[in-house]
């Protein structure tokens, strides 16, 4: 039988449980929403006070040299590359995930076009996807204006049929945003190049989560963001991958001066740079990149196979206790059971899904809630303890049994 006990001794014995003491975590809030915003690392505070104070406050201008900011976006892909089965010079740090996935599918789209045989104008994606990873696509293949669509699968049974001859890039979240299921990266690229198809990966809610290993896999491109699960703090710039293989052909659309193979060559005409380079637009928000460093740091000091395996005994508990100890009231399990189909959080239905959330809110049990009355809850195995689990499970049930929840709250600009 699980107890309190029994999770402080799992605490106890947990070998990650040492680097909950690198985030500064509010007293009296369990936080289950590090796969929207990750909590703060200890060090964010005193780097963006380095930067601000000593290298932008007495360095100004010059610090673009001395301080290493024109390299940051090359550097931290690098040092993020590891935790996505990268190689040194794939990825950079720029930008948001948006505009990072528009240079991506435009990218690939340009690969494509003089691919053997009739054109291929089809765009493929989950209707589950996140919202504005089907805007952007939709977005691109209006403004092309070249019969270009976007074909949208309504689950993942489909996904296979859906990509055909017409089929030019097949454009995926790895761990779906509401639900949490997980694809099999391998399986679904290999029947995507079989098609003839590229491969564009979104790891917005895996990078940090789950071992991703993207070479491995053979995919061809993949964006996600750094302030979720890496903890790079709210907005932080997001990333791209482009692998080598791909570099020499990859051409984007938004070619910014960051991206020309002599920037200070102030050339009236554009050169693409070699390599990652290419895939970097403007002038970067420094302050932004340099916390993302405090984040990384943290993945320095344990590895993915740690953190999967804390992140299923998290997600296996949570699931458990709530079904054990919440059993009598309508909630229902969206997120997959199965290990290799979980990403790294749990989303239950419940029939007033966002005033139960905002329930819990009030009670220090953070998490969010996504339509359709769908309350996610996000388990970060750097500092989510097991008596978290425990405790946020108990909360919910008082707040279940008592009904202490307003069906008729207003609702937050964020939810």
């Amino acid at each position: 039988m699980t107890t309190r006990t029994v999770c402080l001794a799992l605490d106890a014995q947990d070998p990650l449980a040492p680097l909950r003491a690198r985030f500064d975590l509010p007293p009296g809030v369990i936080y289950l929403d590090g796969n929207s915003l990750g909590a703060r690392p200890k060090t964010a505070l005193a780097r963006a006070t380095e930067v601000i104070a000593r290298e932008w406050g007495e360095g100004l201008i010059r610090s673009w040299n001395t301080a290493g900011w024109f390299d940051l976006p090359k550097r931290l892909g690098d040092r993020l590359a590891p935790l996505i089965g990268a190689r040194a010079g794939e990825v950079v740090i720029t930008d948001s995930t948006s505009l990072n996935l528009f240079k991506a599918l435009a990218a690939a789209l340009e690969m494509q076009a003089d691919h053997p045989g009739a054109p291929r104008r089809v765009i493929v994606t989950e209707r589950a996807n996140f919202p504005t990873d089907i805007y952007m696509a939709q977005g691109l293949a209006s403004w092309l204006a070249r019969g270009y669509t976007v074909r949208l699968v309504d689950s993942v049974e489909e996904l296979p049929g859906a990509i055909d001859a017409d089929c030019a890039v097949v454009m995926l979240t790895h761990v779906n945003y509401r639900t949490g299921y997980q694809h099999d990266m391998a399986a679904v690229g290999s029947h995507v190049h079989a098609q003839g198809a590229l491969m564009l990966w979104d790891l917005a809610h895996s990078a940090g989560a789950v071992p991703v290993d993207l070479n491995a896999a053979d995919a061809d491109l993949a964006v996600g963001c750094t302030y979720k699960y890496l903890n790079g703090g709210p907005g932080a710039p997001a990333f791209i991958w482009v692998p080598e293989r791909h570099q020499a052909s990859f051409h984007q659309p938004l070619s910014g001066w960051w991206s020309h193979a002599a920037p200070f060559a102030m050339a009236p005409a554009f050169a693409p740079a070699d390599g990652i380079g290419r895939a970097l637009c403007g002038t970067q928000p420094v302050v932004s990149l340099a916390l993302v460093e405090c984040g990384l740091e943290v993945f320095e000091e344990t590895d993915m196979a740690a953190i999967r395996a804390k992140s299923l005994a998290l997600t296996d508990l949570f699931i458990d206790l709530v079904e054990a100890r919440c059993g009598e009231h309508p909630l229902g399990l969206v997120t997959p059971r199965e290990h290799e189909r979980r990403g790294s959080q749990v989303s239950f239905t419940h029939p007033h899904g966002y005033a139960v959330m905002a329930a819990l809110i009030e009670r220090g049990v953070i998490g969010d809630y996504r339509e359709p009355a769908i309350m996610r809850f996000g388990f970060t195995p750097l500092y989510t303890s097991f008596a978290d689990v425990w405790d946020a499970v108990e909360i919910l049930r008082a707040v279940l049994d008592e009904q202490a929840y307003d069906i008729a709250a207003s609702r937050g600009a964020v939810t």
